[in-house]
């Protein structure tokens, strides 16, 4: 029997046999007009045919990865020193956006607590920790916390207290009105505001609020808890004393991702809104650089929804902010201390969550991403008539 021919070996890049100085890679033939061209590994600075982009961008070998773990937010490769305090890997950018740093063991925590005086600590540590005797704040020491101590207080802006929910969910609607405050009243419009929100919000400092203001942040409420229990009287008792909401100032409202039902649902919801920009701005009172309806982050709803986050290349500053960690951020409307302009804000945020809650591909195929269908949708639901009163003034109620 004659002997097999063998095929001679080839470049594994550009099939050429011309291998005279060439070169071999991980076994791999490479001739040597191609082994210039092969990148390298940003660790080691050794050629590879196959490299890994990791979490922080770089692209490393198999033999640089080897103790390299996926991270625990976005799945992609990043190295083991970074660790959540479920003792998983986390890379750099996902630990900055949507985790918090114990300050007790030094580990990240996506459900971290906060601890009277700034700090914040993961669930497993706070059982170290005391209770506020009236709010349940976690305290170094007894007694009561800097939120009890210090009830006229205007806090800075990172401030971030445990939430206390109001109403029954799953959908909880967090409320921000920015206010321009004159700078004469400011101390009793502080004193007021407090009085009236006691443990429903609180105030918080914010500097695109010019010459001189605050941020009213609520804790969440459901929106029927919001309706009858929010002290509405407020907006008028700083519109008396001077208060302003020029176009320096928006409304945010921040709707719990545990309202929706599915990543289909969040995306039916910011389809709904980004194909109706002219009627939702109408509705919004404004269109605002700090809230655009920015065509990339249309085209990448389905990321967003789908919580591949780091896909979007986006900032915050956005109509549908995307990035808090356990809520979606609305932006996109004006501030105002007119009862019913506020109330219709918090109703659109809930109604058209509902709305989208139950479509179909038929029913979207008969139109009802449509703003007529939605805007007469409305009009049937008693729970969101501020809505359907302010679509009416605004004539967009087709």
């Amino acid at each position: 029997m004659p002997a097999p021919i063998l095929s001679p070996p080839l470049c594994v890049l550009c099939a050429s046999a011309d291998l005279d100085n060439g070169h071999s890679i991980e076994d791999q033939p490479i001739c040597a007009r191609c082994f210039p061209r092969v990148p390298r590994c940003d660790s080691c600075l050794a050629p590879a045919l196959s490299l890994r982009t990791t979490a922080e961008g770089h692209l490393l070998c198999a033999r640089c990865t080897t103790s390299w773990n996926a991270c625990s937010s976005c799945r992609m490769l990043t190295s083991p020193h970074l660790r959540t305090d479920t003792d998983e890997a986390l890379c750099s950018r996902c630990a900055g956006v949507f985790f918090d740093l114990c300050g007790r063991c030094s580990r990240f925590s996506a459900n971290s607590r906060y601890v009277s005086g700034g700090t914040r600590v993961c669930t497993r540590c706070a059982r170290n920790y005391a209770s506020c005797i009236d709010c349940g704040t976690l305290l170094r020491d007894g007694g009561h916390c800097d939120g009890c101590d210090r009830p006229h207080h205007v806090w800075n802006y990172s401030y971030k207290p445990d939430p206390r929910f109001h109403g029954e969910g799953p959908l909880y609607l967090g409320l921000e009105l920015e206010v321009v405050v004159p700078d004469h009243y400011y101390s009793r419009c502080v004193r007021l505001a407090c009085d009236q929100l006691t443990t429903l919000g609180y105030l918080k400092q914010d500097s695109s609020i010019q010459p001189c203001g605050f941020e009213i942040v609520t804790h969440p409420m459901s929106y029927r808890h919001a309706i009858e229990e929010f002290p509405w009287r407020l907006l008028g008792d700083l519109d008396e004393l001077g208060c302003e909401t020029d176009t320096s100032v928006g409304l945010h409202v921040h709707a719990s991702r545990d309202g929706f039902d599915s990543p289909a649902h969040v995306y039916r919801w910011m389809k709904l809104l980004y194909r109706n920009e002219s009627a939702v701005s109408t509705i919004a009172r404004r269109r605002s650089h700090f809230a655009p309806f920015d065509r990339i982050a249309r085209a990448r709803v389905k990321d967003t929804a789908k919580g591949n986050l780091y896909a979007l290349g986006l900032d915050r500053y956005q109509a549908i902010n995307p990035y808090p960690r356990k809520t979606l951020e609305l932006r996109v409307f004006a501030s105002s201390l007119q009862v019913q302009q506020v109330q219709a804000a918090l109703a659109f945020t809930a109604a058209s969550i509902d709305y989208t809650r139950g479509l179909d591909v038929a029913a979207v195929r008969a139109g009802a991403w449509e703003w007529p269908r939605f805007a007469e949708w409305v009009r049937n639901q008693p729970d969101y008539q501020p809505l359907w009163a302010e679509m009416e003034e605004l004539a967009c109620a087709c």
